[in-house]
């Protein structure tokens, strides 16, 4: 699953073999899959850390490579995220936001900046720059490249971003959400919201102008990733019955009853339910590739789409110039690389999947490296859940923190595929980031490192459980990693007095929400963000706090985290979350995420990303040897 916002966390499911994955990202986050799933949760997708690993940790130079002047190639590279159709060119939306459609949208837009291979923000200067004016308050100003235009061929500006504003619902156009009405529904049916609560005046511009402002009334760290990229909002205006400067003036005057017209467009005019190749004059592309069938592009339905390149596309043309994405089942995608129906795979790191590739020998090349993506253990404090404060409290989480064998876990079914794996210890720093090691000695003590069986069975007793009290552990079905980690876990805890039972259930986006387990196990992936994974830990967040955690210093620090450029206060500000993480015990992290992908050797400039958006990052330089 992956968030098509900024950068925050996205479920990562983690899916291959017979994995089935949930393509749904929390609604709260804006942006994110489950990436190492598939994101994209979250979409089952990830990461909020505050350093970004050194390049060498994620594959090398982590920007993508200059390949000087392009000539496209005639061809097509086949790739597969998984078996779910592409929805439309708007990922944004609640029922769209997943991998699946992202990887495939991502190829018909441009933005100010990407994700380089250790979530690195790099600036995209082909489309546009950016740069900040003033500190306080903090001011950024936006400048588009006067050669970015649609397909159409009208020019990309102001205007575009002002909808991207206001389609995030912000309350000084729309007021707040009434709390008391369960069946409210946004004019704009957006995930993402980051825009519209950090930015409440929107961006400040002229009609058709090709810069703008904005400004944050409070200090925001991840600023750089608040403006992207942006839907053709000429489309949407004409749909409902405006001009492009009716549009403007209604967004800028809060005028409510046209924008919920317009929201009505943005909502559905870029979707494709019917799984045919939309009107590219409305699904209008902003960058390499696009979907007129003219270009070569085709859909076949259950099958496979195929995209063709945008000749009107000011940046560097596409290596190659068709990319297909099939809709194929992950068990499949290693059988479909060895005969060639998929050039590229990013399964996930298994021993089985990688002895696979291993056995096919020359005709395919194999890489691996550090994921952005961790795997974790969340608890449920929801009243009825026997780790409530109301029943066994934190003796309980402890018992359970005390006898789950992480380090059995990381030996016997990650260090088989990268040998320097390790326990992990920390939700808001890799183990191959800079400075691991002296940040989780700031925030733990390393008691739950080794199992403790005898201090388990005490915490047991203190918490007043009965013998035999069940704990199901949730996760997406179809996971066999996760059938193992649930199996080893059961071997040790069942020992203390739990009855651990594997509650798998197909869609790990589904598991989550109904709240039916004591234990949710699944991954979150993502990128070098500073507040992406606030949504996590914060009070009230159904979209990412899914056991219902309730700390107030920890709440308080995201505030302040959320609020200050100073990095040292941040740091601070993050060491108080991680500890009260750890002394309440608001997760137990796991492991962080080998990578692996696949691809036909004859093809050139597939790369590892670390990051959320997977090796399909680059897609557009993917090309085959002469």
């Amino acid at each position: 699953m992956a968030i098509v916002a900024a950068g925050a966390l996205v479920l990562s499911g983690c899916t291959s073999g017979t994995d089935d994955e949930d393509p749904t990202t929390p609604d709260s986050q804006e942006t994110e899959s489950d990436s190492e799933d598939a994101s994209a949760p979250p979409a089952d997708s990830e990461d909020s850390t505050t350093d970004a690993p050194d390049g060498d940790a994620a594959g090398g130079d982590t920007a993508k490579p200059d390949l000087g002047e392009i000539t496209t190639k005639e061809g097509n590279i086949f790739y597969s995220v998984g078996a779910d159709e592409w929805a439309g060119l708007n990922t944004a939306t609640a029922a769209t936001n997943s991998v699946y459609n992202s990887v495939v949208s991502s190829r018909l837009a441009s933005s100010f900046w990407y994700y380089g291979t250790d979530g690195t923000v790099y600036p995209d200067e082909d489309f546009g720059t950016y740069e900040v004016t003033s500190e306080d308050p903090l001011t950024v100003e936006y400048t588009i490249s006067d050669q970015a235009v649609w397909e159409d061929g009208t020019q990309i500006t102001y205007n575009d971003f002002l909808l991207e504003w206001v389609a995030q619902n912000p309350e000084s156009v729309f007021g707040p959400a009434p709390e008391d009405d369960e069946d409210f529904v946004p004019a704009f049916d957006n995930v993402a919201t980051d825009w519209g609560t950090y930015v409440p005046d929107g961006p400040q511009g002229e009609l058709d102008g090709k810069t703008f402002t904005i400004t944050y009334p409070d200090p925001y760290p991840d600023y750089e990733l608040t403006v992207g990229g942006a839907f053709p909002s000429h489309v949407a205006a004409e749909a409902a019955g405006m001009t492009p400067e009716e549009m403007v003036t209604a967004i800028q005057d809060a005028d409510v009853e046209a924008l919920q017209a317009l929201g009505e467009q943005w909502n559905t005019i870029w979707l494709s339910p019917d799984a045919t190749l939309p009107d590219p004059m409305i699904a209008q592309s902003s960058g390499p590739y696009t979907i007129d069938a003219a270009a070569g592009a085709e859909w076949r339905t259950g099958e496979y789409i195929t995209l063709g390149p945008n000749d009107v596309y000011w940046g560097p043309p596409p290596a190659t110039s068709n990319l297909t994405f099939r809709f194929a089942e992950p068990q499949t995608h290693v059988q479909s690389l060895s005969n060639g129906d998929l050039n590229i795979i990013e399964p996930q790191a298994t021993i089985d999947t990688v002895q696979q590739i291993e056995a096919l020998g020359d005709s395919v090349t194999m890489e691996t490296g550090n994921d952005m993506t961790f795997e974790h253990l969340d608890y449920n404090f929801a009243e009825g859940s026997p780790f409530a404060e109301d029943a066994g409290g934190l003796a309980a989480r402890e018992a359970f923190a005390y006898c789950v064998p992480r380090q059995q876990i990381v030996d016997n079914l990650i260090k088989p595929i990268n040998e320097e794996a390790v326990v992990m210890n920390a939700r808001e720093v890799f183990p191959f980031q800079p400075g691991y090691e002296e940040y989780v000695g700031t925030i733990y003590d390393g008691r739950y490192d080794e199992v403790n069986l005898e201090e388990a069975q005490a915490k047991f007793e203190e918490s007043g459980l009965e013998q035999g009290t069940e704990i199901r552990i949730g996760y997406g079905a179809g996971n066999q990693r996760r059938t193992s980690e649930v199996s080893l876990i059961k071997a040790s805890c069942d020992q203390v007095g739990f009855e651990i039972t594997d509650a798998a259930a197909p869609g790990l986006g589904d598991v989550l929400s109904s709240g039916d387990w004591e234990i949710a196990l699944f991954a979150w992936a993502g990128s070098g963000t500073v507040t992406g994974s606030s949504f996590w830990y914060e009070i009230d967040n159904p979209g990412g706090n899914f056991g219902g955690w309730v700390n107030e210093p920890a709440d308080t620090a995201w505030q302040v985290i959320s609020t200050t450029l100073d990095e040292d206060a941040q740091q601070e500000q993050l060491t108080i979350i991680e500890t009260e993480a750890w002394n309440d015990l608001h997760s137990i992290p796991l492991f962080a995420h080998p990578g692996v992908i696949a691809f036909d050797s004859s093809l050139n400039n597939v790369i590892h990303n670390a990051s959320q958006t997977g090796v399909a990052w680059n897609a557009e330089q993917w090309v085959r040897a002469d």
